[in-house]
């Protein structure tokens, strides 16, 4: 591999961002970084943004007695704010207002036309506007979607569609052979379930009566459907133009991160856009599940959900960020609650990491050790490629807990008073292991790692997480 090119999702502008958007995006951001690490800076691009058109956005802007530009606008500050609260190095924030996105995506969607690839016609479904999607009855719960608890609107209307129904057996063995590749395994097998088990409509890309989207090109009386408009960001974030016969270097996409509510659109309607084109599809589409509290969805009306800035006021950022990527197995549903992180805070990073740091540091005031600047590497690329985040910090956090119960077998402070010489060597472990340590959490918690190292450098006393009562 001499390039890494991930992307999240982006996101929907029709509320400020919450700890589900911060999830992905941390989690992104981590991959962005331990590449970095591995590959150099020139050769990562890591891709974010907003997605900003539809009849759900217009409808919000309007209650709230604005324009659909001036609410997109303020709420885009919002989700710049909150990346660099959490320390978020994204490479571009794209936005589908942007003029160049709306340029590409009208280019794209002549060349479809053009190859017959898009037809006129008729769509009947039931739609969520909650999701902006069409649903299928067996989607439903009592007759409901279920993320959104609302009954879907019956709409037939004039529209543009995509044809995905040719493109279904061919599709299918792409997902098969892992050329695109769905990851974890279980929503592998969920997509090809679906796909074997019944026929691929051609899907609307069109509506005749939301006028806050990007107008056809070859019929400005409708305007793009959402998702259609969405999923070209991908590309479109890489600075491409819309010429499918001239990728960006970057292309295709190495991971694309999204949560599992979204999954069946990325592996449907993005996919067969990419093969009409002749484009490469992505390498890995990797899905998580939700973060639940007390084994619920959070919600205002349950008094469960966690803010993300109530999150970040008591751990801090790098507090934050391990946290989330550490309350559970990455790509399941996680449960947490914030109890639960709390005594997870104190242990692992008050007395766990924390306790590390002040001992080892306290005991090698005594000696003078030369550190290394090479990164002996605590895991290695195949943990976090899959991606397996939680396995990474699981394998960094054994080695913390191994080096605190070093200190506990050899009692390095008795040492320093019997025996000099194995004190030397038992220090000379800690302050390289302790080192080779804050190079492992880089990718998770940046600022953490840099005071570190210095503190290791220069022997000062660093406060790193104090613990919470």
């Amino acid at each position: 591999m001499n390039k890494f090119y991930i992307t999240t999702p982006i996101y929907y502008v029709n509320a400020k961002p919450h700890i589900g958007h911060a999830y992905t995006t941390i989690a992104a951001d981590v991959l962005a970084r331990f590449y970095r690490q591995q590959l150099g800076k020139e050769n990562v691009f890591f891709l974010t943004g907003t997605d900003e058109h539809g009849q759900k956005i217009q409808k919000v802007a309007e209650s709230a007695g604005k324009n659909p530009q001036e609410f997109t606008d303020e709420i885009v500050a919002h989700f710049k704010e909150l990346w660099d609260k959490l320390d978020i190095k994204y490479d571009n924030f794209i936005r589908t207002t942007d003029e160049s996105h709306k340029k590409a995506v009208q280019k794209v969607l002549q060349t479809l036309y053009d190859n017959g690839a898009i037809y006129k016609g008729e769509y009947e479904g039931l739609y969520c506007i909650g999701c902006e999607q069409f649903k299928n009855e067996s989607d439903l719960v009592d007759g409901k979607c279920p993320d959104h608890n609302i009954v879907p609107e019956l709409i037939k209307e004039e529209s543009y569609l995509l044809k995905l129904t040719e493109l279904q057996p061919e599709l299918i063995k792409k997902i098969e052979s892992d050329e695109f590749k769905l990851t974890p395994e279980k929503y592998k097998k969920e997509i090809l379930s679906f796909l074997k088990n019944q026929t691929l409509r051609d899907v609307s890309i069109s509506r005749k009566n939301v006028s806050w989207g990007i107008p056809l090109p070859f019929d400005p009386t409708h305007t793009t459907y959402v998702w259609a408009d969405a999923f070209l960001n991908y590309l479109t974030g890489l600075d491409w133009d819309g010429n499918e016969k001239k990728m960006p270097k970057f292309w295709p996409a190495d991971v694309q991160l999204i949560g599992k509510d979204i999954l069946r659109v990325h592996a449907t309607i993005w996919p067969a856009m990419l093969m009409h084109l002749g484009v490469e599809l992505p390498k890995i589409l990797f899905t998580h599940g939700h973060i639940l509290s007390g084994g619920k969805k959070m919600s205002k009306t349950l008094g469960n959900a966690i803010l993300i800035d109530e999150m970040l006021e008591i751990f801090g950022t790098d507090g934050t960020r391990y946290l989330l990527l550490s309350a559970g197995t990455f790509g399941e549903d996680v449960d947490a609650t914030m109890e639960r992180l709390v005594e997870k805070y104190n242990a692992d990073l008050a007395n766990g990491l924390g306790n590390l740091v002040s001992r080892t540091l306290k005991l090698s005031e005594k000696i003078s050790i030369k550190i290394g600047t090479e990164n002996h590497g605590l895991y290695t690329e195949d943990i976090v490629n899959n991606p397996e985040i939680g396995k990474a910090i699981d394998f960094v956090w054994n080695n913390i807990k191994n080096l605190n119960k070093y200190i506990e077998d050899n009692k390095p402070w008795e040492l320093a008073k019997t025996d000099t010489i194995k004190f030397e060597d038992v220090m000379n472990k800690l302050v390289h292991g302790l080192y080779d340590i804050s190079e492992a959490l880089m990718p998770f918690m940046p600022e953490t790692s840099e005071k570190i190292k210095k503190a290791l450098e220069t022997k000062e006393s660093v406060a790193l997480f104090p613990r919470i009562k």
